[in-house]
């Protein structure tokens, strides 16, 4: 047999079970088996449900209290810390009296993960209606565990959206397949987030349920950001939770080719025990979670009341055809976008336009009197995601001198962070300063298996980056040790009176793709508030400003021309010379306070410091030049 033919071979037959899905006599037995194995009994009798009493589901009974049609009151409270992020939600899901619905992208099962699951398996133990909604590609790891889930208790229900190959995981051949048949469809993908309790009180924004998002991972921790709204427009958030679950691509997790069998074969497995990497973290948070007075004073009490709250959210009918027909999120936040005199402040992870979001901002910098648009992304050494960055670092050109930006790039290793480094459980040398990065845990240069299964779901904001190799996909190397930091938040500012908290990318993934959800608040003290934030996260100390790089000497206007030729094409994008590179602020006597790249002192208060600050130039240099160089073509599924 030829090496081709085995080959085939192989692909043939791990592409087979792929094929094969339950008989409906079959998806009937498995249901069956998990409606049949899940308990009703209740731990609690009372009408409540046996809710802990919360300050935050308070502010929830407070806002209905003061609403009225004509004129709602809400409470709006910035989760800027991953461990509030936590907090809150593990204290808000104890709160719950009737109903806990959970709808996002990744759920991992790391300790964040499966603490919340004990959480959400604990409050329908005690009588609290849960719904749990995954996105299929990012969700959990064991086929185990969602035969487990699917007989957990009668309370609690699981479903997961759009599962390719109708199954709960897929291999990489299975991937193959589905990327080979239906590529759109696998690309179609829940991205929206939302936590909500007792249609009173919920939290949305850029957080996943991982490590990573909650200042628990000791090598790679993002920057984030949830808020959380209490009052009447918990109501609309309940109305478009309600439009996913009883969509058609929800499917409970019992139908799913791979639990079903599971369930035909094994039954339902008992709900494992919790075993956490580091129990005494978890111990401490669930400490944590029960002190109301704790919980007031870390959250509660920093609740802003603000007046109008608007939730946009994609539907899933945005699947339902080419996606832009139905993409409200991203209409709302062009709309308001352009509704900018003075200012749009924009935070993104992946600064990666669509078409008509670039027509848009070329459209405003035509005004008479364009609005500064002020960018705070990440750095090739802060992202998670190098491929997407080749990508805005081909367009810094046109983003600085045709859109206006003035771009600054989030350090791997900012010094002041709204992040909990001793939250990461990484160790610190006595010898090593304060305020230093911590250093990262040893591990073999391969990584274990356990390590290659917690960076799993790290770099899968975008579907067709999922398979893709994990030492290709991994944030690239860098000159020195510590927990890394990398901007996952997703906000926006207009004029400093809309203040604005999503999921949305502000990519073609979240214009076409995916589906998304933001947060509107449009109240000055609450945009001031989340403009401070972003301000932070640009400061000097956190981030590298992007201008242009000095002028050479000689033929400045043709390496100009070259460059913007070159820019231009979808391939062979070759030129060397980028127009833009990132400066370093160099405070003294002279330059007091930072200043903007069109400023006149600036580049006497400024310092090169080259295309890739911090990065171990090496080959993920050379591959990001490749990407700059070859991969404009990815640019609509990134």
């Amino acid at each position: 047999m030829t090496l081709f033919r085995r080959f085939a071979a192989l692909a043939l037959a791990a592409l087979l079970p792929a094929c094969a899905t339950l008989s409906p006599a079959q998806r009937d037995s498995a249901a069956q088996i998990a409606a049949q194995a899940r308990p009703s009994q209740v731990d609690c009798e009372r009408v409540d449900a046996c809710a802990q009493p919360s300050p935050l589901r308070a502010l929830g009974a407070d806002a209905f209290a003061a609403s009225t049609p004509e004129a709602p009151r809400h409470y709006a409270l910035l989760l800027e810390r991953g461990t509030d992020a936590l907090l809150a939600r593990i204290n808000l899901i104890r709160s719950a009296t009737t109903t806990i619905d959970l709808q996002t992208y990744i759920f991992d099962e790391d300790d964040a993960g499966r603490l919340v699951l004990e959480e959400l398996i604990a409050a329908a133990k005690r009588g609290v209606r849960v719904r749990l909604l995954l996105d299929q590609l990012s969700a959990l790891r064991d086929v185990e565990t969602f035969a487990a889930l699917a007989g957990a208790h009668e309370n609690l229900e699981v479903r997961l959206y759009n599962p390719v190959l109708g199954r709960a995981r897929i291999n990489y051949p299975q991937y193959v397949l589905a990327a080979a048949c239906c590529w759109r469809t696998l690309n179609r993908r829940m991205h929206t987030k939302l936590l909500l309790v007792d249609g009173a009180v919920g939290i949305s924004g850029g957080r996943n349920y991982q490590d990573e998002y909650y200042d628990w991972d000791d090598e790679y921790v993002f920057r984030d950001r949830d808020v959380l709204i209490a009052g009447p427009t918990a109501r609309a958030m309940d109305t478009e939770f309600d439009g996913f679950w009883r969509d058609r691509r929800a499917v409970p997790i019992e139908q799913l080719t791979d639990v079903g069998r599971h369930l035909l074969r094994n039954g339902v497995p008992a709900w494992p025990a919790p075993v956490y990497e580091r129990p005494q973290r978890t111990a401490a948070m669930q400490r944590d979670a029960a002190d109301a007075a704790l919980v007031r004073e870390r959250l509660a009490d920093r609740a802003m009341q603000v007046g109008t709250v608007h939730y946009i959210s994609d539907s899933p009918d945005k699947h339902a055809d080419e996606g832009h027909v139905h993409a409200e999120a991203s209409e709302s936040l062009r709309a308001l976008i352009e509704s900018a005199q003075d200012e749009v402040l924009l935070q993104t992870p992946y600064l990666v336009l669509s078409q008509p979001a670039q027509q848009m901002f070329r459209d405003m910098q035509e005004r008479p009197a364009p609005p500064r648009v002020i960018i705070s992304t990440n750095s090739l050494a802060a992202t998670d995601a190098f491929i997407v960055y080749a990508l805005s670092h081909k367009y810094k050109r046109r983003y600085l001198r045709e859109f206006g930006f003035t771009i600054y790039e989030y350090k791997p290793f900012p010094l002041d962070a709204p992040i909990d480094l001793s939250a990461t459980g990484a160790t610190m040398p006595a010898s090593q300063p304060a305020n230093a990065p911590l250093p990262a845990r040893p591990r073999h240069p391969q990584g274990s298996a356990t390590e290659r299964e917690r960076y799993r779901a790290l770099s899968r904001e975008y579907a067709a980056l999922r398979y893709a190799r994990r030492r290709a996909n991994e944030p690239v190397p860098l000159r020195r040790a510590g927990v890394r930091m990398g901007l996952h938040a997703k906000s926006l500012v207009i004029d400093r009176r809309v203040g604005v908290v999503g999921t949305h990318n502000f990519d073609p993934r979240g214009d076409a793709y995916n589906t998304e959800s933001a947060v509107v608040i449009p109240d000055p003290a609450f945009a001031r508030a989340l403009a401070d934030s972003i301000r932070r996260d640009i400061a000097p100390a956190n981030s590298w400003v992007i201008a242009r790089r000095d002028k050479p000497p000689v033929l400045s206007g043709l390496e100009y021309s070259l460059g913007k030729v070159s820019e231009q094409l979808p391939v062979f994008d070759l030129w060397p010379m980028r127009y833009a590179t990132s400066y370093e602020f160099v405070a003294s006597a002279e330059c007091p306070q930072p200043l903007p790249p069109d400023a006149p002192n600036f580049r006497a208060c400024y310092r090169p410091v080259g295309d890739f600050p911090e990065v171990a130039l090496g080959l993920k240099g050379l591959t990001t030049r490749i990407f700059t160089a070859f991969g404009a073509g990815l640019a609509p599924i990134l």
